[in-house]
This record gives structure tokens, sequence and C-alpha cells, in this order.
């Protein structure tokens, strides 16, 4: 076949173009996800492709696990369902000893069917609905109780059913170095906290025994860990104190960094991102300072991104290039923000699936959507690339196949490759029909 000709271009280098570490080297090639080849899992499930490593997936469970028991003795990590409730993902998590935690009827009823029991879900956000709290009840599902009327709600479910459940209560903490999430639950400093806990107590029909609080996300300060346990533990110890309230868990949220790199940062999230070990180590300092030597309530973690996110790549292929006017090369691949969202908060690692062809160059990486903002990386040196070839697009794993879109083109399969090297589709790809199915066309307009 004749060679495809373009026009040269002059390429601007200048000192002080690359970094202080060296010069600009090509990225790795990954042409195989654990033990199996790119070619092979495209070619069996279609591009563009999500693949999940199970092995990575016991693996992060498994170190936070580690970590917590060597501070300890009684602590529970719940697994986050909004960062990626896909049911083979949620049972991997739940086979290491895993709880749920939801935010919704809908992932409450995703963690039932999924057959983990009542008592082993929390129910955490502001959006509960009285069929939601009935529900939650009759399991023995833990609530986190987020505002007043939620609580007053809460206390006549309670009521109608004739049982007086325990009840959680989320708080949220002003005195953070990261900015405040005052818009969920009770706050401490300003006595929104304590007052609720009193009316809950004069109420009488449910029981206050847990504490919840979740600070953030993506939170690559440790130290605020420790701030926001010293602090749930003093409120802990107030509420024993003035109400005689004994609190039998400390529920910290999530929130801990994964190893993606945010746009604004300027170091890669490989080399910055705190261990799960400097996480734990500053909620234990937390705890007892705000303890003083009382009882070490059961700790719950609800770490979602830090699990998941690194176990999952996006294979996707190059359906063209081209120059742009300022010299860049343009890639346009068949994935997009519409099932890559995390694309607007990350600078994405993404690598050849196959050899280079030449020197890198200054490229950015399109979706198949006709909108501008369809932009899947940007500010990357990369090898030539020609219509057909591949790439890998890492850290992938949160909150893609919880808030992918179906907007111009469908969702794709989603594999799990399993630690014998297996791969199976764990979320089919959308069809045509799966819109058709659930769409309908009045009478009126049938003729």
């Amino acid at each position: 076949m004749k060679p495809r000709y373009e026009r040269p271009v002059i390429v601007r280098h200048a000192l002080g173009g690359r970094s202080k570490f060296g010069a600009v080297t090509a990225p790795r090639v990954v042409d195989a996800i654990e033990g199996v080849r790119v070619s092979e899992l495209v070619e069996t499930h279609d591009s563009p492709l999500f693949v999940f490593s199970e092995r990575i997936l016991r693996e992060r469970i498994r170190e936070l696990s580690e970590q917590m028991a060597r501070r300890f003795s009684s602590f529970t990590l719940a697994w986050s369902y909004k960062t990626n409730y896909l049911d083979a993902v949620c049972k991997v998590f739940h086979s290491e000893g895993a709880w749920a935690e939801v935010v919704s009827g809908m992932e409450l009823e995703k963690a039932l069917h999924a057959g983990i029991p009542g008592h082993q879900i929390a129910f955490n956000g502001p959006g509960k609905s009285e069929k939601d709290l009935e529900r939650a009840f009759r399991e023995g599902v833990r609530v986190h109780l987020d505002h007043l009327d939620e609580l007053v709600l809460a206390e006549r479910v309670a009521e109608r059913l004739g049982i007086q459940p325990s009840v959680g209560m989320r708080v949220n903490i002003s005195e953070l170095p990261v900015p405040s999430w005052d818009r969920f639950g009770f706050n401490i400093e300003n006595g929104a906290a304590l007052s609720a806990a009193r009316r809950l107590e004069r109420g009488g029909q449910l029981r206050l025994d847990a504490l919840h609080c979740h600070i953030g996300t993506f939170i690559l300060d440790p130290d605020a860990y420790r701030l926001e346990a010293r602090a749930l533990a003093r409120f802990a110890r107030q509420l024993e104190a003035e109400l005689g309230t004994r609190i039998e868990t400390l529920d910290l949220g999530g929130g801990f960094a994964s190893h993606n790199t945010l746009h604004q940062q300027y170091l890669p999230g490989e080399e910055i991102t705190p261990s799960f070990g400097q996480y734990v180590e500053k909620i234990a300092a937390g705890l007892d300072e705000g303890l003083d030597g009382a009882r070490v309530p059961r700790i719950v973690l609800e770490t979602g991104r830090a699990l998941v996110d690194d176990a999952a790549v996006l294979i996707s292929t190059v359906l063209g290039t081209k120059r742009l006017v300022d010299g860049r090369r343009a890639v346009i691949l068949d994935a997009g923000v519409n099932i890559l969202p995390t694309a607007w908060w990350y600078r994405h690692d993404v690598y050849p699936a196959q050899a280079s062809r030449g020197a890198p160059e200054p490229a950015v990486f399109f979706g198949p959507l006709c909108m501008n903002i369809d932009v899947v990386r940007d500010g990357i040196s990369f090898p030539p690339l020609v219509a057909g070839d591949r790439v890998v697009i890492g850290h992938v794993g949160a909150y893609n196949v919880t808030q992918w879109m179906q907007f111009i083109t469908a969702r794709p399969n989603v594999v799990l490759i399993s630690t014998r090297a297996e791969h199976a589709v764990i979320r089919r790809a959308e069809t045509v029909q799966t819109l058709l199915d659930q769409e309908a066309v009045p009478a009126w307009l049938q003729h």
C-alpha cells in the first residue's frame, strides 16, 4: 500500500522545554494485561474495553486490611458502592471481608441482592426516602442520619414498625486542612451535632451508637485524618459525658487518594500519593489524642477510589490522526469522556499497545464525540500512531462505570481477568436495542 503522505512541519525545540528530570522519553509499551495480550482482549470483547484485574483488587484491600490490623483490634472495611457497583467487583471485595457502604435506595437494593446481610451495610447520604428507611430498618441496616428532617422521618418509620433501631449520626468538621463538606451531616464546632444528639435522645425512638464523617475526596494530606479522628473521638467522649450515650463505632468515611494524577499536580500520583500505612498511622495518632486513654470503639473505613482505581485500564483504538494548527499531533480514539468522565479530573497515564515507530512528539488524545470538550488526555509526549493502533489508559477503575453516560456512543463491554488469566464479561456492551427497550412511542404518534 502506498505510504500516507503528510505535509512536514517545523517543531520548535527550546531550551527549558524539557523537565529538570531529563529528556523526554517514550512511554513504555503495554501489550498485555495480567498476562492476556491486548490484541486477544479486543478480538474477543471489542474496543473500547474496560479491563479489571482481580489480582490488583485483592492486593489493594489486603494491603489496607493489614495496615489497619497493625493498629486496631476492632475495625471494618466497607466497600463504597458509588465508586464502582459492578456486581463482580463488589463480589471480590466482599469475599475479602468488606461490608457495603451505600448512599441510595438503589445501591441498598444492589447490596441486599448481592447477599450482604443488613447489619453489614452502612447507609449514608442525604436523600433517604421513607420507603428507603423502612426497607433499611426491616433489614437491620446501619443508617447514618444526615439532617434533622431525616431524623424525624426515621423516628416516624421506627415507631410505625414498633422498633428502636440503632443508628449513626453523620457529622462534619470545620477545622481541617481540606475544604469543608458541611452540606453533609451536623457540624461539631457550632454545636449542631450536640443539639441533634440531644434531640435524638429526647425522642427515645432511636438509639445513637455510631458517629460517621467523610471529610472529602482524593485527600493527599494524611494529617487531615489525624484531625478528623481526634475530633470524632473527642465528640464521642463529650456525648458519653453529657448524655450518657455510648458510641460503639467511629466511621471515618473514605477519601484516600489513588495513584492517579490530578490536573493541577506537578509530580505524578505514583510519586506523591500517601501509602495506606501513612493514612492509618495518622488515624491512630488522632484517636490517641482524642480518646486520651479511653476505650477505642470499632473503627470503620469506607475506602473506594484507592482500592479500585489502580485495578482497571481502558483499551482504546486509534480511529485517525491529524496535525493541529499549533503543531501538536491530534489522535482520535474510539473512547471519549462519555465513558471516561474522570479525564476531566486526571491526567491519565496513556501507553501504546504496540512498539513505537518514531520519536515522541507533543500530542493530544481526543474521543469520538462531536463535542470540543471530548479531551481524553492533553499535554502528553507520545510516539506516532496510525489508525488501528491501540492505547491503554491507566487508573480508570473508580467512578467511570458508575458516572459514565450513554451519550452519542453506547457504553462498552467491561471484563475481569482472574488470577489465572481467565477473562470474562462482567457488564455487557449496550446496543441500539438496549436504548429502544427503554423507550415507548405514544399511540397518537403511531400513524
